[in-house]
């Protein structure tokens, strides 16, 4: 009989962090750290200053990573090193609201946000998901409802977790003029933007911003890409929205968080060892995600296949695994017949065993 199996766990299998390949990498682009440690273990050097931004030479060769990954230009000035993507959101929510401020969310999101934002002592709102994106019909009466009350708008705008959902082009434009029109930021949560499957690649929020009005807070991460010990990540955004970050405390004090560990990833970037890590993680994944959608459907199930990222999101019709689909609602009381299901973790034979357990 097939048993139950960990679908909740939204991690990489052991197979995506141990290759020889990746290893020895890492293990080249570590030593060329070292040697620019003079730099790299100091607060900063007489010809940048302080490096409350992140290293210099860690934000060009970042940039010059994004560009060809984007297709789009990108200016490392408009980049900000990290701790990880949950680091940056919560800085990003800490500088740009304050206690008593209303935050929106996208119902169903990834669940974890409610705790950032709950813990800056704000209040949270939904507004439903549809197939291209955050309802904006329904954001906006929102914002005429709460007066002005409303300064963030935190959004998965790409492979969104838990629904896989992409938002549109349109909806993007439409979602920055909104924060233009009633003064709040966007924190765009975008940690799965480049593991795309099939070639599939959308523009990120930052390219639907204007430095004179900015708006746009782009948050992603290496830890999806490389693994969730890396805790690198970074946030895309114009200098007015940037500069505030550093003035919180402990970056006003201690500098910026990963100075040495960002440095460490500077040769694994220049020499073309992580794009060619990416293509390979997002061919593993893209296969994973096809054998489980297509299990899910053969056992009865109509999950839409996701262009990206971890999970799959899919109604039960009876029995349940994974992640229940109510933790992902603001107020638990919604989604509890739905099932966020990671595909990146299991071993290909347990993803087949745990959808088989599903059958009725």
């Amino acid at each position: 009989m097939a048993q139950a199996q960990d679908f909740i766990k939204g991690w990489p299998h052991q197979e995506l962090l141990t290759g020889a390949d990746l290893r020895y990498a890492l293990s080249q682009s570590f030593m060329k750290g070292l040697e620019m440690s003079h730099e790299a273990l100091n607060y900063g050097d007489a010809a940048n200053g302080a490096y409350m931004m992140g290293h210099p030479k860690f934000r060009q060769s970042l940039a010059a990573f994004l560009e060809k990954q984007y297709g789009q230009p990108v200016d490392w000035k408009t980049l900000m090193s990290m701790g990880g993507a949950s680091m940056a959101t919560d800085v990003a929510i800490r500088q740009h609201c304050k206690p008593g401020d209303i935050a929106v969310v996208e119902e169903p999101t990834y669940y974890l946000s409610f705790n950032m934002i709950r813990a800056n002592q704000m209040t949270i709102k939904g507004v439903p998901m549809e197939s291209d994106g955050m309802d904006l019909v329904a954001l906006e009466k929102l914002l005429k409802e709460e007066g002005g009350k409303i300064k963030m708008v935190y959004t998965v705008p790409v492979h969104h977790n838990p629904t896989g959902v992409c938002m549109s082009e349109a909806k993007r434009m439409k979602l920055v003029a909104l924060a233009r029109e009633y003064n709040f930021v966007i924190v765009a949560d975008e940690a799965y933007q480049l593991l795309n499957f099939g070639g599939f690649k959308v523009k990120p929020m930052f390219f639907y911003d204007d430095a004179a009005n900015p708006r746009v807070l782009g948050i992603s991460t290496f830890s999806k890409l490389i693994g969730p010990g890396i805790k690198i990540g970074w946030v895309h955004a114009h200098e007015a929205l940037l500069k505030p970050l550093t003035s919180i405390g402990f970056i006003d004090s201690g500098n910026n968080p990963v100075i040495y560990n960002s440095c460490n990833l500077i040769d694994f970037m220049d020499s073309g060892a992580l794009a060619k890590h990416i293509d390979m993680v997002s061919a593993d994944l893209s296969e994973r995600c096809e054998l489980m959608v297509t299990k899910l459907r053969e056992v009865g199930l109509e999950p839409v296949a996701p262009k990206g990222g971890y999970f799959v999101w899919v109604k039960s019709k009876g029995k349940a695994t994974g992640r229940n689909g109510q933790d992902m609602s603001v107020n638990k009381d919604q989604f509890g017949d739905c099932m966020r299901l990671c595909f990146a973790w299991l071993p290909r034979e347990k993803i087949v065993e745990g959808i088989e357990f599903l059958r009725q």
